[in-house]
């Protein structure tokens, strides 16, 4: 069905994609990439313009801004997007392409030839003939994760700036920076905020009302080996990248990787190793959805670096485990008010709310953690971090639509209170 906003949405996203915001997990800046703030500043000035109050970029890169209240005890909603994308694929020079009118078969990419999004694959898109469907163009990302979350907060900003007797309490805007690298959620963010509670709009399939997340923690294993010439090396060399690669081979295979797990199920996984035979450095992410389980598993890499180092003694190896989030269950069940809105705003729209764990983290994560409820709402992005990455502009049109009947709902139920 056809809304107000899919136009809207569409322009926002394809002009959005096309900027690159690539966050970079090894850089020491805060935002980790200056381009990230290109995209800020754009947001910023069109905030401005359609009359948004109290716009700002805080020292930390995000872009905050407020809607003024029109109704009176309604509490303040803080509704979140994040504008980077993820370093795991190419996401430079995107060329957003529209499928109109899709017809239920395959998608071809222009750069690509080789390159086929159909729903045998892809069961999502089947549902879809009839959409507009945004792809990129074959060789990189598209971006809608989360570019399609600022699309649809940045439309449901104008239209209720430009309707001003939808009744509705304060709401905050916060488009974050860095999410895709774990360091979204400044310290500072929940009191810059001032939210009562928040959503992020960073989900998946229609309907979909996330309230559990992974835990998570990443790891930095280094290897440092003795380097000398190989022509010399008899009985001195220390070779760092086999001692490396042993460290992944001892670790489980078959089981606790991302490729062998599903649903419930936690994993290691490997996602970098760089270096040369004089030192390897390791990244590892480490996931499960209970504290325990995560714990096993940073317990479980330390012993593999142990043994790895018990074969070698010359060799020096560390590995250090930090933090990153935690599940948003441990607090959100305790108060499901706002997954309860969510879900009430769902059905008002006639689409059945689904909530399942997320089998990643969101910006949302952390907010929660640090005291602001904050569950995540579907945007329609799909095949995320890759090139098949692909959305439904009517997908987004119900994201947008759910995102203001949760404002008329919050109205609604202190009325009644």
């Amino acid at each position: 069905m056809r809304t107000e906003f899919d136009r809207e949405l569409e322009d926002r996203l394809v002009r959005y994609a096309a900027i690159d915001t690539q966050s970079d997990e090894d850089s020491g800046t805060k935002p980790s990439t200056a381009i990230q703030l290109d995209l800020q500043r754009l947001l910023m000035d069109e905030l401005k313009e359609i009359g948004a109050s109290d716009v700002r970029m805080t020292e930390y890169g995000a872009v905050l801004a407020t809607i003024p209240a029109t109704a009176e005890r309604a509490p303040t909603i803080g509704f979140l997007a994040h504008v980077d994308t993820a370093p795991q694929f190419n996401a430079s020079g995107v060329k957003p392409v529209v499928h109109r009118n899709y017809n239920g078969g395959a998608i071809s990419f222009s750069d690509a030839p080789g390159l086929t999004l159909s729903p045998e694959a892809a069961p999502y898109l089947g549902t879809k003939s009839g959409h507009d469907i945004i792809t990129a163009s074959g060789t990189t990302l598209l971006g809608a994760d989360d570019k399609a979350g600022v699309a649809v907060i940045m439309s449901a900003a104008r239209h209720l700036l430009a309707n001003p007797a939808i009744p509705h309490g304060t709401i905050r805007i916060a488009f974050t920076p860095d999410e895709e690298i774990g360091a979204g959620v400044d310290e500072r963010l929940p009191a810059d905020l001032g939210a009562d509670f928040a959503y992020t709009f960073d989900g998946g399939a229609v309907g979909e009302i996330e309230y559990e997340s992974f835990s998570a923690d990443g790891a930095t294993v280094t290897v440092t080996g003795v380097s000398i010439h190989p022509g010399t090396a008899k009985d001195k060399m220390v070779n760092a990248l086999h001692l490396g690669a042993k460290i992944i081979q001892t670790l489980p295979h078959v089981t606790m990787t991302p490729e062998t797990t599903e649903e419930r199920e936690g994993f290691i996984h490997v996602y970098e190793m760089k270096g040369s035979a004089a030192e390897v450095v390791l990244k590892f992410i480490l996931r499960d959805f209970e504290r325990d389980g995560l714990a096993a598993k940073g317990d479980l890499l330390r012993q593999v670096c142990a043994i790895v180092q018990a074969t070698e003694p010359r060799a020096e190896i560390t590995c250090e485990i930090r933090p990153q989030y935690r599940n948003m269950r441990y607090w959100l069940e305790k108060d499901m008010a706002p997954v309860d809105l969510a879900r009430a705003a769902c059905l008002d729209l006639g689409v059945e709310p689904v909530s399942v764990p997320i089998r990643g983290g969101t910006d949302g994560s952390r907010l929660t953690e640090m005291g602001v409820p904050c569950p995540n709402l579907f945007t329609g992005m799909q095949e995320i971090h890759g090139p098949l990455e692909w959305i439904s502009v009517q997908d987004m049109a119900l994201a947008t639509q759910l995102c203001l009947k949760i404002v008329e709902r919050a109205v609604a139920g202190q009325s009644d209170a």
